[in-house]
């Protein structure tokens, strides 16, 4: 008799270890989500257990979210929520979500720095995609003892970023995502790109500024090499008129004193504004870049095409590339054609 007490107390237990085992593995080891495709949660500074929960239950099974909140519960989550960028699998198990939103393991983002002209375009382009505001990336971009420990100003901050896609925490400081920035372009600047500025006697900030001129001046990727030779003509030309080089009088830099972007045409006028940035009135480079460069744009600088032209002008024809002069008559010529094809289509 006890022999058969025995295996049926043997059985029960082993009944109840399997329900048990069947319901840990249901509440906590199946999986999380209700969805058919990747899911992604933002959690904040702001945020609280309460809220964390609010922004998981869309995406959860009833008993996904159940099994979650019985984890959490015995756990320290609530006094200590990890900020980040979570993803969430189809076949992501309830524990798996857990341990990643407790521990903070979180998934980068694929952000992208644009090619743009201001770094406040920037910081609300960046505060598109990262926790940070764009109003605490502008005061870090703003901020000179910051800018110093990097080697730059205000002015020349711009320079630390190369257009390209980084994988960077969605909940990284501005401070940090500025070193980040800061060791990919120490990457970029390699010792070949730092030889050839050296052979143009240019620093990789003043490359970056002459290549955000060039690119203001011209998308044709083709003809960036000989627009970026026509001003470093100009900037390193030494005569009785320009003992000091020719000014670049590159228009997109009035655009950019004024900050008015949307002009058409240059007038006389416009050439009258007080700023470092008017290279019509100042000598040599502006004091910093008038956009963002891309790539493209700094390598056009560092393999510029030498050449004679000292001069250049839109085409007449709006193709969007230039007709180039060495002396000035010509390009008074090449001039009139534009100023003409500009009043028949009456743009002003």
């Amino acid at each position: 008799m006890e022999n058969k007490k025995s295996k049926k107390f043997r059985w029960a237990a082993i009944a109840c270890a399997l329900v048990l085992i069947g319901l840990t593995y249901y509440y906590f080891f199946s999986a999380f989500s209700a969805k058919d495709k990747v899911e992604y949660v933002y959690i904040d500074k702001d945020d609280n257990v309460d809220s964390v929960y609010q922004k998981l239950k869309p995406i959860a099974t009833e008993h996904g979210m159940a099994g979650l909140k019985t984890l959490i519960r015995h756990s320290s989550y609530d006094k200590n929520i990890r900020t980040g960028r979570y993803q969430i699998k189809p076949s992501s198990m309830i524990f798996k979500v857990f341990r990643d939103i407790k521990n903070g393991q979180q998934t980068p983002v694929s952000l992208v720095i644009p090619s743009v002209r201001t770094v406040e375009k920037l910081s609300a382009e960046l505060s598109k995609h990262l926790m940070i505001d764009s109003t605490e990336i502008i005061n870090a971009l703003k901020n000179e003892a910051l800018c110093r420990k990097f080697g730059y100003d205000t002015t020349t901050i711009a320079c630390i970023f190369i257009p390209n896609t980084y994988n960077v925490y969605w909940n990284v400081s501005a401070e940090k995502f500025l070193e980040r920035m800061d060791s990919e372009s120490k990457t970029f600047w390699n010792e070949t790109r730092k030889q050839k500025a050296k052979k143009l006697n240019l620093t990789p900030n003043e490359v970056i500024i002459l290549a955000s001129i060039v690119e203001e001046e011209t998308a044709n990727t083709k003809e960036k090499p000989m627009v970026a030779g026509m001003y470093y003509k100009r900037l390193t030309m030494r005569t009785a008129q320009y003992p000091n080089g020719m000014p670049l009088q590159a228009d997109p830099t009035i655009k950019f004193a004024w900050k008015k972007f949307e002009l058409k045409r240059i007038y006389n006028n416009h050439l009258a504004i007080e700023s470092p940035y008017n290279t019509y009135r100042n000598t040599g480079l502006p004091p910093g870049p008038i956009r963002i460069p891309s790539i493209e744009g700094i390598d056009a600088v560092l393999n510029l095409v030498h050449h004679n032209y000292i001069y250049m002008c839109a085409k007449e024809d709006f193709s969007g590339t230039h007709n180039f002069a060495e002396t000035y008559e010509e390009h008074l010529q090449n001039a009139a054609k534009y100023t003409n094809a500009l009043n028949k289509r009456g743009i002003k």
